[in-house]
Parts: structure tokens; C-alpha cells; sequence
């Protein structure tokens, strides 16, 4: 679905359905350098049990236009803004890394939208290295490469995915390689600068749910505490041999954890 948020045309996938103002919605907000393609399973599986489903290309990602907005408050502010042209009034969102912050800063900035949120492999602070930053900065495509590699669990380096046909790193490598220049920094740079998470994480009072992967080398469930210590009510599911891309990783997994929130 085409729409436009804040002058800008942006793209949204709904599983080719009309937002039904009778059914809950849920949003869902990929990671960096990623677009809506990451949330093609989730998005169908809760739309087959009843809900708007809508996965988001985030500026300058996937089919939206615009230029990458450069921090997680913009990023929050606008998927308000699809809300808003949307005509909904309350939705839970679903987010993965970057999309995690997304959601808990919506979650604390516009706690009257938001019903409920999952952050899926998430952590708060979540620094970058500089490696990676500068490579990202430079469109070095070794910012790709490491990111693959480090996405995953090593199990899952060699394939092995319960869900025959796909093609793990290959899938995530392609879709680094199509953003276009700058993207990824600028969605790093974000995570990298967004240090306020733990106090806004204190404000959420919405049912939320932290998806861990127990192999996850980027934000390891060992760094989450202090996000699990703001929200002392939240619900967390670490997920065995998973790593950091849980929804190609262990996806049916993460579906029925899912389904405690949603």
C-alpha cells in the first residue's frame, strides 16, 4: 500500500488488505539497512488471525521515499505519522533491532498509541563499533559482511533453516546490498546515538515482550538487563540457538512468542 506521511510517499505492506477499522492493528518496524521484506511471515501469519497488519519501509528504505531520518525520536514520530494517515488510533508494534527502539521510544513519547510492543532482538544502550560505523560511512561493503556474519548465530552460518527454500545469508547480504548509499549509517549512526532508552524505558506501561536470541552476538541477551530492569513487567523470551535475525532464524518460534502480546 502507497500512502504519504509527512509530504513524503512511503510504502507499507498489508497482505494487499484495507485497514479495517474493527480489527486491532500491528505494526511492524524493521532493523537497519533492511525494508518490509524482513516481516513478510509475521505480517501474514497476524493477518490470517484477524488483524490490519503493517509492515513499514522506513524513509529512504525499500519503496519509500525520502531521505533516512537520523535519529530513533524522527523514526518514532513518523510511524505516528503512518498512524495518523491511516486514520488509526492505537496499534502494538513490533519491532527488530533499530525497529526495537522505534518501538520502545513510541511506546514512551505516544503511550496513547501504542497498545503493546515486542522488541525483538534488542538491548538498550545498543553502541556500534567503529568498524562497522566507519565502513557504513564509507558504503565499505564490508559494513555488509560483518553485520551478516555477525547477525547470525555460527550454527546458523551454515544454513540449516527449519523453513525449507530459505537462504539465510544470502537473503540478509542482498538486502544490505540493495539499500541505497548512506542508508545503513544513517540507521547505525541512530542506534549508536540513541542513549536515552533506559529512561524511557521506565515509561512504558503498555504489555511488553523482549524476543532474545540466546546466540545473538549483536545485542546478547546478557546486555539486556537494564531494559528488563526498566520495565520490571515485561515478558522475556530467549529463544535457543538463535541469534540476532530471529525472524529467519527460529521464525516459528518466534511467532508463538509473539502471540503472549499480540
Amino acid at each position: 500500500m502507497r500512502i504519504e506521511v509527512n509530504g513524503q510517499p512511503a510504502y507499507c505492506y498489508t497482505n494487499s488488505r484495507e485497514i479495517d477499522a474493527s480489527k486491532p492493528s500491528i505494526v511492524f518496524i524493521h532493523g537497519s539497512g533492511m525494508d518490509h521484506i524482513v516481516w513478510t511471515l509475521g505480517a501474514r501469519h497476524f493477518a490470517r488471525h484477524g488483524n490490519n497488519v503493517i509492515s513499514v519501509d522506513l524513509p529512504g528504505h525499500g519503496r519509500s521515499e525520502g531521505m533516512p531520518l537520523s535519529t530513533v525520536e524522527e523514526m518514532a514520530n513518523w510511524i505516528v505519522g503512518v498512524l495518523d494517515t491511516l486514520q488509526i488510533d492505537q496499534a502494538a508494534l513490533v519491532g527488530h533491532s533499530l525497529g526495537s527502539l522505534i518501538s520502545l521510544e513510541c511506546a514512551a513519547s505516544h503511550s496513547a498509541r501504542v497498545r503493546a510492543i515486542a522488541l525483538v532482538g534488542t538491548t538498550t544502550p545498543m553502541p556500534v563499533s567503529d568498524a562497522i560505523l566507519n565502513a557504513a560511512e564509507s558504503n565499505d561493503h564490508a559494513a555488509f559482511d560483518m553485520l551478516t556474519q555477525w547477525g547470525f548465530s555460527k550454527r546458523h552460518q551454515f544454513g540449516g533453516n527449519r523453513n525449507s527454500g530459505i537462504w539465510m545469508i544470502g537473503n540478509t547480504l542482498r538486502l544490505y546490498e540493495q539499500s541505497g548509499p548512506g542508508v545503513l549509517f544513517h540507521d547505525m549512526r541512530a542506534c549508536n546515538e540513541y542513549t536515552t532508552g533506559t529512561e524511557q524505558a521506565a515509561k512504558i506501561s503498555c504489555p511488553t515482550l523482549l524476543i532474545l536470541g540466546a546466540e545473538d552476538r549483536l545485542t546478547p541477551v546478557r546486555s539486556t538487563r537494564a531494559l528488563q530492569e526498566a520495565i520490571p513487567s515485561s515478558v522475556v523470551e530467549v529463544l535457543p540457538e538463535a541469534g540476532h535475525t530471529i525472524m529467519v532464524e527460529a521464525p516459528n518460534a518466534m511467532l508463538d512468542a509473539l502471540h503472549r502480546v499480540l
